[in-house]
């Protein structure tokens, strides 16, 4: 199946609430700084971008096989594909 721009990946997202919404969950448990957030489209996980020490939200996608993330940051609208390396 092909998503509404050409993204197969796209079948991942489902209407999802932020698990965390105060920070990166792994962050929170190891009290480690974070720079942005991404809120996974298929669970809700929120994990720290790729500019942050630990990389979480591109973790979860690598490990748990969903591909699309959101900008969980306010003001920012966009999505990522971290199968594809593009915006969604």
């Amino acid at each position: 199946m092909t998503g509404v721009w050409g993204d197969p990946h796209l079948e991942y997202v489902r209407p999802v609430a932020p698990r965390s919404p105060e920070g990166c969950e792994e962050c929170l448990q190891l009290h480690s700084p974070w720079v942005h957030l991404r809120l996974c489209l298929t669970c809700g996980h929120v994990g720290c971008c790729d500019s942050s020490p630990l990389k979480h939200a591109s973790r979860h996608a690598h490990v748990q096989g969903h591909p699309i993330v959101a900008s969980a940051e306010p003001g920012e609208n966009w999505r990522w594909c971290y199968v594809d390396e593009t915006f969604v």
